[in-house]
């Protein structure tokens, strides 16, 4: 048995140590590891630009989530293009509200279901039904995202203004019947969306499940302008060919080359 073979092993058995270990070493740091269908998911705690506390989920170096800490914030949004979609949603479900009915909401992508949360809590006239396809992310948001919490205050879940689908959400889309007044994609895994969101058929399907005057709303991760525009560019361009009306409110508004997570409305 030589001298590099035993190297080799040695090395090998201190690898294989350190990556059992990793589980525990990121735990004494505040880190719970964990396995999802999309691969590693890390979820920790920190602080946002004007410190208040937060938590994050981020699957294979990807950040997927992230609500607030303090008591009095757990179903506000942390998220610029949360917010901006919420708005949106808000504006029309006001305007539902004054012709005596429920806007119908169709969310792809549940991850740490911030939004569904706050539509839940302050937009009392949307029927919200939220698709994820990974049954572990719905119980990392219920255990530690404040899920759970919400539905029990809201009781949106009980008297149906919340349901909770695990499955595919592309394919869920087609299989309905009924039309949606909005429908979001929020669904990615990692640094990819998923779902057709960048083609002609992703452009008929989501069209052809909307009710007249109805909205898609997607979280579109590209640069607005450049070589790293390409994704935004064939979203508006397939969507420009359905749609009456199409525009993005950007993240980075001032700095277009830089990728953002835009929102990108269709009505």
């Amino acid at each position: 048995m030589g001298p590099l073979f035993v190297w080799s092993t040695v090395i090998g058995l201190v690898l294989v140590a350190i990556v059992a270990a990793l589980p525990w070493l990121l735990k004494k740091r505040g880190v719970t590891m964990c396995q999802t269908k999309f691969g590693t998911t890390l979820i920790f705690e920190s602080e946002n630009a004007d410190g208040t506390p937060v938590r994050l989920i981020n699957v294979n170096g990807a950040f997927q989530s992230v609500c607030y800490l303090p008591d009095d914030l757990h179903f506000e949004l942390a998220c610029l293009y949360h917010r901006e979609m919420a708005d949106v949603i808000g504006r029309m479900a006001r305007d539902a509200q004054k012709r005596g009915r429920r806007l119908r909401v169709l969310v792809m992508g549940g991850g740490g279901y911030s939004l569904p949360k706050y539509l839940a809590a302050y937009v009392p006239n949307a029927h919200v039904e939220v698709v994820e396809v990974d049954p572990a992310m719905t119980k990392i948001a219920r255990e530690q995202f404040f899920l759970d919490e919400c539905l029990e205050v809201t009781g949106a879940e009980g008297d149906g203004r919340l349901t909770l689908v695990n499955d595919d959400a592309w394919g869920y889309l087609q299989r309905q019947d009924e039309p949606y007044d909005v429908i979001v994609n929020d669904a990615f895994s990692g640094k990819r969306p998923l779902g057709p969101m960048k083609t002609d058929e992703g452009a008929r399907v989501v069209r052809a499940h909307l009710a007249d005057g109805g909205a898609y709303l997607a979280n579109v991760r590209s640069a607005c302008e450049g070589r790293r525009s390409a994704t935004l560019r064939e979203v508006r361009e397939a969507f420009g060919r359905e749609f009456a009306s199409c525009r993005v409110v950007p993240e980075w508004e001032d700095e277009p080359e830089k990728p953002g997570n835009n929102v990108f409305i269709a009505r």
